[in-house]
């Protein structure tokens, strides 16, 4: 389950328009850049997107999020070494925030010697930890999860359409209709919406906590710090964890 702590301290250039416009176009940017990387690695298998579930998912990922189909393309033929690029590998950072809550990040990195001790510095300067592999994981599991706008689309068709598809689970909170499959299913459920024209805020395979755990006030606030420093790292794809 991604963080969603409140986020009420915008301040600076944050409260004009050209600053919130820069914010926007800077986030876009970083979300390209990380959904492109993705394509990469999963393009390492086969360019073939019928026969590689993996590179479907990632260049569905990037269409849903508007990545340009050049991008696409061309991020496709650099994974399967039809064009010179940067060579990624991924790895998964394991560590402790505040209160001993669990955080699992996902980095995709050109210089495991750079990424490691700059995500280990982010955790220390922010009130966390990283821990050794397998320290958190087993808290959490890879699963489909999809997001619905409620001002969208009413909660039964929601609902409806994803347990004829196959999804396992759909939780109502704050005008959003969130729906979980299992990992194999993801590509299903997301076809079966997609068929019926049922448009998704976002939709992809996440590691999603078994429990969730609440924070006081304060180490909330903490959390959201570290959480924000961590996902603004070039290297970062995905930051998760379990408050």
């Amino acid at each position: 389950m991604r963080y969603s702590i409140y986020k009420k301290y915008d301040m600076g250039r944050h409260n004009t328009i050209a600053g919130r416009m820069a914010d926007s176009a800077n986030a876009r940017g970083r979300l390209f850049t990380k959904l492109t990387r993705e394509i990469m690695i999963a393009a390492r298998a086969g360019s073939d997107i019928n026969s590689n579930s993996s590179l479907r998912a990632a260049v569905n990922k990037a269409k849903d999020n508007s990545v340009p189909k050049d991008t696409i393309e061309r991020a496709i033929k650099k994974g399967a070494g039809e064009l010179k690029g940067l060579n990624y590998e991924e790895i998964t950072y394991e560590g402790y925030g505040p209160a001993g809550s669990a955080i699992m990040v996902e980095v995709l990195t050109d210089n495991r010697n750079r990424s490691h001790p700059e995500i280990r510095q982010i955790f220390m300067k922010n009130g966390g930890n990283i821990g050794e592999m397998g320290v958190v994981a087993w808290m959490f599991k890879k699963r489909g999860v999809f997001v619905f706008d409620l001002n969208k689309f009413s909660e039964e068709k929601v609902m409806n359409l994803a347990l004829e598809a196959g999804a396992d689970d759909v939780v109502t909170e704050d005008g959003y209709v969130t729906v979980y499959s299992d990992a194999a299913d993801f590509s299903k459920v997301r076809e079966a919406f997609v068929a019926a024209s049922i448009s998704f805020e976002k939709a992809g395979l996440e590691l999603v906590p078994d429990n969730v755990v609440s924070l006081s006030e304060d180490d909330a606030k903490q959390a959201a710090i570290l959480m924000d420093k961590l996902e603004e790292h070039d290297d970062v794809q995905n930051v998760y964890s379990n408050f």
